[in-house]
């Protein structure tokens, strides 16, 4: 799979691409955020890895342009304890973050768990049963896509995986660890907004064709989805 990596520390590019090269996936990079984008929007990547700190544009305005027109999965490159990078990088529609400084690994690990992600869905195309339907949500399992009362949903990845997940379990509490392991392929550490953040923006995209409460809190344990009008 080919990913792109837009940012400004060559020295970092360089041993990220020699690392995940050697776990064989074809790395290109981009050293500000112009380049970056312009890259991004006139290629097909799997992944894109984004630095906050650019020079010319930073990495919150090249998402905010990419998500105009791609939902290419984004994992951004934040500074450590920064929540708001965080927060708003994931409101921008950003797939997960990773604080810098970063172990290879665990990066590795973020990296594969998208990656697992798309290779699953693609082989959903071959399944007899690849819908999902609950009230007036469709999930077209196959297609990778979501409608709400017959309206297409501009879904991240991400956000798609987590609606799939809860619709798939309407009527059931799922944990914001379930979907933390099941979605972003990793544990939910201690508070991290990530899932609710990601939950408020399907709300927001839901809201803006019916305004019926379709996913509810569960104060202290996750979400349901609400089966029945």
């Amino acid at each position: 799979m080919k990913l792109l990596m837009i940012d400004d520390d060559t020295g970092l590019c360089e041993l990220l691409s020699e690392y995940l090269t050697a776990q064989g996936f074809q790395i290109e990079c981009a050293h500000d955020g112009e380049q970056g984008l312009k890259q991004a929007l006139e290629q097909e990547y799997a992944l894109i890895l984004l630095d906050v700190m650019l020079p010319k544009l930073d990495g919150f305005e090249v998402l905010k342009q990419l998500r105009q027109k791609k939902l290419t999965p984004v994992i951004m490159l934040t500074a450590k304890g920064e929540d708001f990078d965080r927060i708003f990088g994931l409101e921008l529609g950003a797939d997960d973050y990773i604080p810098k400084p970063f172990n290879h690994r665990e990066l590795l690990a973020r990296v594969k768990a998208i990656t697992r992600r798309i290779e699953h869905i693609t082989s959903l195309a071959n399944t007899s049963s690849n819908k999902l339907t609950v009230n007036n949500i469709v999930i077209n399992l196959a297609a990778r896509e979501a409608y709400v009362d017959e309206h297409p949903l501009s879904l991240t990845g991400t956000e798609y995986e987590v609606l799939a997940l809860l619709v798939k379990h309407a009527g059931e509490v799922v944990s914001k660890e379930q979907i933390s392991e099941e979605v972003l392929g990793r544990r939910l550490a201690s508070f991290d907004r990530s899932i609710d953040m990601h939950v408020s923006n399907i709300r927001k995209k839901i809201a803006e064709f019916n305004n019926a409460e379709r996913i509810k809190t569960m104060r202290g344990t996750g979400y349901v989805f609400i089966q029945g009008e």
